[in-house]
Order: C-alpha cells, then sequence, then structure tokens
C-alpha cells in the first residue's frame, strides 16, 4: 500500500535559528549554558509568534537574539560544549555503541568499505565520527561554519535519486530540539526515512540502516507534553526499533533502526497532555497520520 502525504507548505528549518552575526571570541562554560537556555527560550517566543502571524513580535525576539551574538555565537558555545574537558562531542556515544558492530562485521576503520553517514547540523569535522575512519561523512548545517560541512536546510535538501545517494545512518544531535513548531518536527522525523536506505537484512542485531537522536534531557523527562514511551511510539510507527539508549542529566540518546520499507500507514500523534506543572516544558512532536 502506498501511503498518501497531504502537500502542505514546506517550513524551512531557517526560521528556527537565530540570526547570523559577527564570529565572537572564547566564552566561559558558565557563559555556554547561560547562552544555549536564553537562545533556547527566544527560540520559543519566536516560534509561538510566528504561530500568531506577529511579525512585528518575531523581528522584535531575532534583534533580541542577534544582540546575545546570532547563531555564530551559538555554535560557538556548542562547540566549546563538544570539547573533551566539557564532557565531549555527542557522537562520542554513538561510537561506543558502533565499535563493536564495525569489529564483529570485520570493518576496519580507513578502509575499502565505509559506512555513509549524514550529519545534520554539523558543527565541526573533527568530531569522534569524523575521525574514526569508519565513516563516508556528508555534514550539513543551516549556516556552515567551515570547509567540510555544507549549508543546507535538511528540509529542503533535494531527494535522493536511486540508492548510491540514500545513507546507512542519519545523525540528528541536537537537532529536533530546534526546530520550530511540533508538527514540523514530527515531518522532520518522518523525512528521514527519505533518506536512510532500505532495510536489507531481517536480523535483529543488526544496526544499519539507522538513526542518530539526541535530544536535550528535558525535553523527554519534564515535558508537559512527551516522555519517552510516546516518543518510541511515535518511532514505532514510523517503523524504527530502538536498539540503544542513553539518559545523562543533561541529554537523552537514542539509536534507532529502520526495520520497514515505508510504513505502510501509521496513527496520528496529536500534542496532548501527559504531565502537569508549572516547572513542564512544552516540547512536544505531532504526527500527522497517513492516508491510503
Amino acid at each position: 500500500m502506498i501511503v498518501k502525504k497531504k502537500k502542505r507548505p514546506v517550513k524551512t528549518l531557517a526560521r528556527g535559528r537565530p540570526p547570523t552575526v559577527k564570529k565572537p571570541g572564547s566564552i566561559s562554560r558558565k557563559a555556554t549554558r547561560g547562552l544555549i537556555n536564553s537562545i533556547h527560550q527566544l527560540e520559543k517566543k519566536k516560534a509561538q509568534a510566528a504561530a500568531k502571524g506577529d511579525k512585528a513580535a518575531e523581528v522584535a525576539v531575532d534583534a533580541e537574539i542577534a544582540a546575545l551574538g546570532g547563531i555564530q555565537k551559538y555554535q560557538q558555545a556548542s562547540l566549546q560544549g563538544q570539547r573533551n574537558d566539557r564532557g565531549g562531542d555527542s557522537s562520542r556515544v554513538l561510537m561506543e555503541w558502533l565499535k563493536p558492530k564495525f569489529s564483529a562485521s570485520g570493518l576496519a576503520a580507513d578502509g575499502a568499505v565505509r559506512v555513509r553517514m549524514l550529519e545534520v547540523g554539523a558543527l565541526s569535522t573533527t568530531n569522534e565520527c569524523s575521525r574514526s575512519g569508519f565513516f563516508d561523512m556528508e555534514r550539513i548545517d543551516l549556516n556552515s561554519q567551515g570547509d567540510g560541512i555544507l549549508q543546507q536546510d535538511f528540509m529542503k535538501r533535494p531527494l535522493p535519486i536511486g540508492d548510491t545517494q540514500t545513507f546507512d545512518i542519519i545523525s540528528l544531535s541536537l537537532v529536533l530540539n530546534f526546530v520550530p513548531d511540533a508538527r514540523t518536527r514530527g515531518d522532520m522525523l518522518l523525512r528521514t526515512l527519505d533518506f536512510l536506505k532500505r532495510p536489507y537484512t531481517a536480523d535483529a542485531h543488526d544496526v544499519f540502516p539507522c538513526l542518530f537522536l539526541v535530544l536535550p534531557a528535558p525535553c523527554v523527562t519534564n515535558s508537559r507534553y512527551m516522555d519517552e514511551p510516546l516518543l518510541e511510539r511515535i518511532m514505532n510507527a514510523l517503523g524504527y526499533m530502538k536498539t540503544h539508549s542513553k539518559i545523562t542529566q543533561k541529554l537523552v540518546y537514542y539509536l534507532w533502526r529502520r526495520t520497514v520499507p515505508m510504513p505502510a500507514r501509521f496513527p496520528a500523534f496529536k500534542k496532548a497532555e501527559l504531565r502537569s506543572g508549572s516547572t513542564r516544558n512544552n516540547f512536544s512532536i505531532v504526527l500527522c497520520g497517513s492516508t491510503t
């Protein structure tokens, strides 16, 4: 059965990202954490203004974000968070999960056969995966910060023509939480299926093709509209099966294996309150159901 999708305008991820300004200097650990939190809060305000069609409010929020340093300052803060003395980059967790698989399959670093990876929201060409020698990397970001990273919106990326343009793994590390609204987050998860290779084995112990997803922990542990069981139901509906997970105080890491070529149909997941309380955040994912 073929999934029929309702056509609607594709929202660009740029709408959920701060404006570009001049590159700043180094910032401290405390300032790094404060800057990231402040920009995330402002992005929520911007998304709310956009939902109401309040252009003046959007412009005002953009000005506030620019005053904090804009996308370059945010990306610099994220890069500093990837330094080893600040916990390292998220791809270290991915490599911990994948290295045993590589060893069992006989895949060697810098070998002739490599795993094709698409890294969305790439900030660096020197993270753990990039240095490992196991991957044929393609990196994209809305605002490329250097050579080796293509400036591109994932939601506007041309669809693959043939299997040679698809990937064994897609990385969405701290990307989904920056998408400006819940429905577009669902669209992004659905769109990953267009770029991943189709499942090529029924072996439940295999890990590819897969999606590496990293979110701030509160998106799952303290959201009014999202928890881990709901996230797993959404991913299962799209044909993903969780193979690995890790939760820390700050981040949640998941590896999801694609198990079916394309789900014939899947249910809708609407925004609904799961937990009450004034200290909860409003992170959510909305998935429009398929029709046949």
